[in-house]
Order: structure tokens, then C-alpha cells, then sequence
């Protein structure tokens, strides 16, 4: 992860207090959707909220799909609240969510955005054949940043950092995340990286990979070793040129939304 851009960009809130923070689920519509029952299962990312992805849930959801967006443990309440959380309990709240949408859909799509992204690729290693396809947008599983090696020590020292959030090219737009980075629990975050990286191989569900060109937060370490390592034969990636990293809630949103209707219909049709 980079650090935050020097050119303007949309001032983070306070703390996440509105009701877009909260989880998002809509029940499916199997009459629109072919009378298939699809699950899609959507993640946002570190210190952001569920309104970063509610626009996208809602969109899909008035398709006809089943969605969930989990508010992951630690968000949405203070950053210092994040900062007692970790992988694992993250990890767990997604296949909570993913568990709970099989056990009521013909077939699940999973999407992340950031951490989210490096979520739902982990799941999709671990859970095979179970995961229908995965999308992601600008999801960050490695760093060119040298400073995070500093993290171990630096974890013990100072509780945070300036905030990484509201990268959005869009003026207006808020993604409702947190105004520090909490040190302990995004070195969590990226101690997980190795494992998951070394498992990309198991992923063969088919992908859609969102990218942003000009992005302030996840640089352009992730990207090669995400499509060079996953072993799917049916990968899509669509470039985001006019969006930072939140482009879910930025100007490349509808191009998102679209494109993600249309890869959920053709992997689960």
C-alpha cells in the first residue's frame, strides 16, 4: 500500500456513524435470474465500511440477487477498536457470510474491494469448486513500500498512522472509513499476505479483475502476482481509467456494477 495521494481528494469523516456503515443483505429474486437462487457476496476493505460497497450490493440486488455485505469486525465502530482485530477474525466473518448465502443459493459470486479483494481470493483458494467466480477491485495482497518493514517495531511505538481512505477521484463522495490507520492490525493484514500468495495456484474459478489506473493506496505490486499465480483459465481484467482506489463509490462505478452483472450471469448461467 502507498501512501495517500498530495492531490486533493475527498476529506475522511470524523468516525463512521451513518446508517450506510451497516450491513447490507437483499434477498434473492430467482424470477429474475433465470429461477436460479444466486448468492453474491461482496467485502469491503481496512478501515472502510459497508458504504463503500452498498451501491454495487444495491445495484445487483435489484437484478435479482441474493447480496450480503458484512461489516468486517473492527469496522465501522473506531479505529482503535480495529486496532484489537486481526486476519483471522476477518477470514472467519467471511466465511460466516459465504457459509450462511450457500446453504441458501444455487451458487455464490464473491467481490471484495482492497483487503476485501484479498479476502475473497483467500476464500476462493480454500473453498474450490464451492465459489462460483470472484471479482475484485484494486485488491491488495503485496506492497512496494519499504517502510512496512518497520511495522513489527513501529506496531509498539505509535497506535497509528494518518488515514489511507477516501481515495476518490469523484468530488462529494465519502466512503464513511476511519481518519487513522490502526499499526497492529494492518501488519496483520499483511503478514497474511505470503500464505495467500502461495496459494493464488489453487484458485481456478473464473475472475474479474477491476483496476484502477491511477490508485494512492494498493500500487502495482498486487496486480502481477494475482493474474500470473491463479490458476483459472478465465480471467477478465477491465481497466478503471478514471477512478482512485475507491472506485466502487468513484466514476467507475457503473462501469463495476455492469461488468459484474454480466460476469455473475455467464458464471452462473
Amino acid at each position: 500500500m502507498s501512501s495517500p495521494s498530495p492531490e486533493p481528494t475527498s476529506e475522511p469523516t470524523s468516525e463512521p456513524t451513518s446508517a450506510v456503515t451497516e450491513p447490507l443483505t437483499i434477498a434473492a429474486r430467482p424470477e429474475l435470474t433465470g429461477g436460479r437462487c444466486i448468492g453474491v457476496l461482496l467485502s469491503h476493505g481496512f478501515t472502510g465500511s459497508p458504504a463503500s460497497m452498498r451501491p454495487w450490493g444495491e445495484h445487483l440486488g435489484a437484478l435479482g440477487y441474493g447480496v450480503v455485505v458484512p461489516r468486517l469486525p473492527g469496522h465501522a465502530t473506531s479505529w482503535q477498536d480495529l486496532n484489537r482485530h486481526r486476519w483471522s477474525d476477518w477470514t472467519a466473518e467471511i466465511e460466516r457470510a459465504f457459509d450462511a448465502l450457500r446453504a441458501e443459493h444455487d451458487a455464490v459470486v464473491v467481490g471484495g474491494l482492497s483487503m476485501g479483494g484479498a479476502l475473497v481470493l483467500r476464500l476462493a483458494a480454500d473453498r474450490g469448486d464451492q465459489v462460483a467466480g470472484v471479482m475484485v477491485v484494486n485488491p491488495a495482497v503485496a506492497t512496494r513500500r519499504l517502510d512496512v518493514k518497520l511495522l513489527p517495531v513501529l506496531k509498539y511505538l505509535v497506535p497509528s498512522f494518518p488515514a489511507i481512505g477516501n481515495d476518490i477521484k469523484k468530488p462529494g463522495v465519502d466512503e464513511h472509513g476511519y481518519p487513522r490507520t490502526p499499526l497492529k492490525a494492518i501488519h496483520s493484514l499483511m503478514q497474511s499476505w505470503p500464505a495467500l500468495i502461495a496459494d493464488l495456484p489453487r484458485i481456478a474459478a473464473p475472475l474479474v479483475y477491476f483496476r484502477s489506473a491511477d490508485d494512492h493506496v494498493v500500487d502495482d505490486a498486487s496486480e502481477p502476482l494475482i493474474l500470473e499465480r491463479i490458476s483459472s483459465t478465465d480471467v477478465t481484467r477491465v481497466g478503471l481509467p478514471e477512478s482512485f482506489h475507491v472506485a466502487t463509490l468513484d466514476n467507475a462505478a457503473p462501469t463495476i456494477f455492469e461488468g459484474s452483472a454480466a460476469f455473475i450471469a455467464r458464471v452462473t448461467g
